[in-house]
């Protein structure tokens, strides 16, 4: 099918969905029949034809009720679409009730042939305390089939309005978003992503919502949001923050209510409020008043010797050992330092609001910070939304420098955040004074360098050599946490694989893993075998490849490129000429630097006296670049990926 084509349908289908409201479940158009390929996306393994939502509240057993209905026909195009016959639908248990699926209906369409989803064939899981699922798998799926289904959610909790995803996983045909909300229920909402809506429609509908024991009704807000050939979101996974920044949507926020009995009650508040609340709250705030508990259970002079920084530093360890994490983040909830220091064991809330307790006791002014994960998503800045944070560090400021601690990982060097909480910025709570907001500035000098040495024995065959590898900053601290999870003949091993199977390690040194630990260094002796035969030689001097391919590889990317933090990587390689032997073509030097300088490639070779040294370094100096930097960032790539990959040197035996 042809791009204009498709168009044309995509028209036809828009005037069509938009014409009229009837139920069209079970029935596809001829639109959707004729619609069998995506040309946008030629990788696409399945295409949504149709998909629309309704929300709107209903009074159920005297009870203002919200009620979410959901329809959606979906086109497979390759036998790797067939996943998308497997289908959950989530639902919500709380202490106020539970929310209730209704009315699943579900039907495969192969042509004009239909097979539909016995109800003895869906089921329900307990995810967790919190959660269920509905499941079920479409029957006879082919390659061409359409998967339609619908189906109504009721659910007793108002802010579960909570918007609608344009983008998903797979391209869309035409997707419609529409909400009825009476007009005493005050919502924000913020659209996301970098499309924009098709329609954008509001109005006012008189008497909307009859609320039983009231003499007035309810006007309602009626939205209608659309958009039509939607891309898929396609995530690379390196570089990025969390999908949940970019993907297209629309979402909802309850900010108030207003009841009918004139009372009002604010969902949505300011920070003072919130500033407020958290200095009574039992798992923040009154956590962090534990100060005689630690001056009671840590040695005196943990708390007293030495300067600021120097106690500091040490309070940092004591934490960092006296703890195992647990692998839970646990800020809002279950925070009992108390027990969890007798444990030795924790959260990050009891991991580090322990340490900020004793950062206090030794006179060290320390304020909780709040902050999301980078997996987690960007706090909004323009209102309190605390479900957006999932994560607590210390800040200290000592002689006008500011340091922010983690000590949940045993790794993680003093002032340096672990790589996930680079998430830009966080909300520090003084509770003394008013939050503020406080940008996450990543250690600045990260980079892996490579220093090698290289003599070719023609007599045996071989060529034997030695690499001193230098790590620093955050490249240090993943090389330290790659060791510390496997025995030291095993990671020997990969890196011989890594190379090549005539690459052989002979001895293997760590030689500093200390120096603020932001510093780990390693040497590797080691030898080559099955050189080649006697007149030429034929070597790629790229033993070790930071980038042995390209991590871009999308046709376009609608979403900022991020690197948590700027790095460098640099390779030395110096290569004795064996005697009677000539270096038969040198490599075209090149160099490619990136607008604004926010990626500089050299690669280059030099002739010293006997020997031949190959030279290559990547500066990736920005940590984040916006849509338009990615074909330049990943030409660039490309060229990176060739050079280490494909340089060959040759040397040819003197006649």
């Amino acid at each position: 099918m042809s791009k204009h084509l498709l168009l044309a349908l995509v028209c036809f289908l828009f005037n069509e969905v938009s014409s009229q409201n009837k139920d069209t479940f079970g029935f596809l158009s001829e639109a959707e029949r004729q619609i069998l390929t995506f040309p946008d996306d030629s990788t696409a393994n399945a295409v949504v034809l149709y998909e629309r939502g309704d929300n709107y509240f209903e009074v159920i057993d005297n009870r203002v009720q919200l009620i979410k209905s959901y329809h959606v026909k979906i086109r497979i195009l390759k036998h790797s679409g067939f996943k998308e016959a497997d289908i959950s639908i989530p639902f919500y248990k709380g202490k106020n009730g539970s929310e209730k699926i209704m009315e699943i209906r579900a039907i495969t369409h192969n042509d004009f042939l239909r097979e539909s989803v016995p109800a003895d064939k869906i089921y329900t899981i307990n995810i967790n305390e919190r959660w269920s699922e509905n499941r079920f798998t479409f029957p006879n799926v082919k390659v061409g089939s359409v998967l339609e289904y619908r189906y109504k959610t009721i659910s007793p909790y108002i802010y579960n309005l909570n918007g609608w995803d344009f983008q998903s996983n797979i391209p869309k045909i035409y997707s419609e978003y529409n909400a009825k909300i009476p007009g005493n229920y005050i919502y924000n909402r913020t659209l996301v992503g970098s499309l924009v809506l098709d329609v954008n429609d509001a109005y006012i509908q008189k008497n909307c919502l009859e609320v039983p024991g009231t003499t007035t009704n309810a006007s309602c807000e009626v939205l209608k949001y659309a958009m039509d050939n939607i891309p898929a979101f396609k995530q690379e996974e390196e570089f990025m923050l969390a999908p949940s920044n970019y993907i297209s949507k629309i979402e909802f926020e309850l900010s108030e209510l207003q009841r009918f009995d004139g009372t009002k009650e604010r969902f949505t508040k300011t920070w003072k409020d919130v500033d407020n609340e958290f200095k009574n709250d039992k798992n923040i705030g009154r956590q962090m008043t534990k100060k005689v508990f630690f001056e009671n259970n840590v040695p005196e002079e943990l708390l007293t010797s030495g300067d600021p920084l120097t106690r500091a530093k040490n309070i940092f360890e004591f934490t960092k050992n006296h703890f195992s994490w647990n692998g839970k983040y646990g800020i809002y909830t279950d925070i009992r330092v108390r027990e969890a220091f007798s444990e030795r064991q924790g959260n990050i809330g009891e991991i580090n609001i322990s340490m900020i307790n004793l950062l206090n006791a030794a006179d060290i002014n320390t304020h909780l910070m709040l902050l999301s994960t980078r997996q987690n998503g960007l706090p909004k800045r323009n209102h309190p939304v605390m479900s957006d944070f999932n994560y607590i560090v210390a800040m200290i400021e000592i002689e006008g420098q500011i340091y922010l601690l983690d000590a949940s990982d045993k790794l993680n060097p003093f002032g340096q955040l672990p790589i996930r909480c680079l998430n830009y910025y966080g909300r520090v709570m003084d509770f003394e004074n008013d939050s503020y907001w406080f940008d996450i500035i990543p250690e600045a000098n990260n980079k892996h360098i490579v220093r090698g040495q290289l003599s070719l024995d023609m007599d045996n065959d071989k060529a034997r050599g030695v690499f001193n590898n230098h790590y620093f900053g955050y490249e240090a601290l993943l090389k330290s946490k790659a060791l510390s999870e496997i025995r030291e003949n095993e990671y020997v091993k990969e890196i011989e694989n890594s190379i090549s199977q005539d690459f052989h390690v002979t001895s293997y040194e760590l030689q500093d893993q200390v120096k603020n630990g932001k510093m780990f260094r390693e040497r590797l002796d080691f030898e080559i075998s099955n050189l080649g035969n006697d007149k030429l030689i034929y070597l790629n001097p790229f033993l070790i490849k930071f980038f042995p391919k390209n991590p871009f590889t999308l046709q376009e990317r609608n979403y900022p490129i991020d690197f948590a933090y700027r790095r460098k990587y640099e390779y030395r390689m110096n290569i004795q000429i064996p005697p009677g032997f000539v270096l038969k073509e040198t490599p075209k030097p090149q160099q490619l630097i990136l607008e604004d300088k926010a990626a500089i490639m050299t690669f280059k070779t030099e002739f010293i006296k006997d020997f031949v040294m190959v030279y290559f370094e990547l500066s990736l100096n920005h940590t984040n670049m916006e849509p338009q930097s990615y074909q330049p960032l990943k030409e660039l790539f490309s060229q990176v990926s060739t050079i280490l990959n494909n340089t060959v040197l040759v040397f040819d035996k003197k006649e």
